[in-house]
């Protein structure tokens, strides 16, 4: 008998059992099927959306996304700087590694970088202002 390492830890593997044999939707009801397989279809065309469109578009909405978990790291009460670092960090090594490669988006893209950072630099100014202070509750530097 064999087994199967996962993060979970060691999983024994059947010897009998062909893993390309199981077939979940055997098990399901005829209008469950029916929903996997609209499910299924809308998952399709939204991979043919996303495939057509330019890959500089969809990295700049992802990049987007960072820059909103950075700035809802950094408005939290207390902020939570680690987490809003990762984020930024993310931010910078895309636009950073990807210049003239972003299309229309990457002069908006570098801005906002430009902003955050300075967003993250304002936050920790402030939190060790509050603490030389003996502050606990720091004013909020990023309005919401």
């Amino acid at each position: 008998m064999s087994s199967l390492w996962t993060p979970g830890g060691e999983h024994p593997i059947e010897p009998d059992v062909n893993p390309t044999d199981v077939r979940p939707e055997a098990n399901l009801t005829p209008e469950e099927r029916q929903q996997a397989e609209e499910m299924a279809q809308e998952m399709a065309a939204v991979r043919e959306q996303i495939a057509s469109a330019p890959a500089a578009v969809v990295v700049a909405n992802h990049l987007m996304g960072f820059y909103e978990l950075a700035a809802i790291h950094l408005s939290k009460q207390p902020p939570n700087m680690s987490e809003a670092s990762v984020a930024i960090d993310a931010l910078g090594a895309v636009v950073e590694k990807l210049p003239g490669r972003l299309g229309e988006a990457e002069a908006t893209m570098r801005d906002a970088l430009q902003q955050i950072r300075l967003a993250y630099v304002s936050v920790e100014k402030a939190l060790r202002t509050a603490a030389d202070n003996g502050e606990s509750n720091p004013p909020d530097p990023i309005p919401s």
